[in-house]
């Protein structure tokens, strides 16, 4: 590991011995998963993961989040809860990550303080300071602690640590809410987030390793990694079941963006060049 994320690890352990015990939201993805094993390692039972059920993410999501807190032997708490009733999330304004991330995290915030543990935490890391990230105001808001942006943990020192560690989430393509596939402004039901988990699925099914699918209304734009598009670009037969199985899903057409992979290109809309977003 190297040297300079051996001191943030430090800065982190000591964070977490500070807090005494912790609640950690936990998504199954990279972050959260290397929050939750650095918690257990220093707090033991006095750390408890604590995640979300609901149509805003793939099934397989809340499975897999159970097999790694049986993995590290942290103690699990679900929560279920339907994200479209969440006042200004169907209807997927600017503000829509915002509005859900203050009430799911109230929710995990009332069961933290259930179960008697003194700080809930997330995974945020110093990376999403770059973009726009309304979410992270309602955790300011609620006292939520992010104790790997604190630290200076970004996300190569997340996934170098989380190989060191032997975490098999390490090199998973990051995680995000399935709300962020949809273009501000366009109605989000359950339907359409059943139609773009599978239709991620059919990437997965490829063997793709870095892909998002944004749902615009009847056009699938697919992003991928360089990888993934060298697949498309080279085998016929890869490419003509993606355009059919998606189709079978409900979209009439099927695109491959050229800018390729990334997180939060569903902001490049609302971002204007020389936009700086504050630590």
């Amino acid at each position: 590991m190297e040297e300079i994320i051996r001191e943030k690890m430090e800065r982190l352990n000591r964070l977490l011995d500070e807090y005494g015990s912790v609640a950690v939201a936990c998504s199954g993805g990279v972050d959260s998963t290397f929050l939750a094993k650095a918690s257990h390692d220093i707090l033991g039972e006095k750390a408890v993961a604590i995640t979300v059920d609901s149509e805003a993410y793939p099934p397989n999501c809340i499975e897999d989040t159970r097999k790694f807190a049986a993995l590290i032997g942290i103690r699990l708490i679900v929560i279920r809860t339907r994200a479209c009733s969440i006042p200004g999330f169907a209807e997927n304004g600017p503000e829509r990550c915002y509005q859900c991330k203050k009430a799911l995290f109230s929710l995990m915030l009332a069961k933290a303080r259930e179960v008697r543990l003194s700080v809930l935490i997330d995974g945020s890391n110093a990376d999403d300071a770059l973009d726009y990230r309304p979410g992270m105001r309602a955790l300011s808001e609620l006292g939520v602690r992010s104790p790997l942006m604190e630290a200076g943990f970004t996300k190569h020192d997340i996934r170098v640590s989380s190989r060191a560690l032997g975490l098999p989430t390490w090199d998973h393509q990051s995680f995000a809410c399935l709300a962020s596939r949809f273009p501000y402004g366009s109605c989000i039901t359950p339907e359409l987030l059943e139609r773009t988990w599978r239709a991620e699925a059919v990437m997965k099914d490829l063997g793709m390793k870095r892909y998002r699918v944004r749902n615009h209304g009847n056009l699938a734009r697919i992003e991928l990694d360089p990888e993934g598009m060298n697949i498309l670009f080279n085998d016929s037969a890869a490419r003509s079941s993606v355009v059919r199985r998606l189709k079978d899903l409900g979209f009439t057409y099927v695109a491959l963006d050229l800018s390729g992979y990334r997180t939060g290109s569903m902001n490049e809309a609302l971002i204007k060049p020389g936009d700086v977003f504050p630590d």
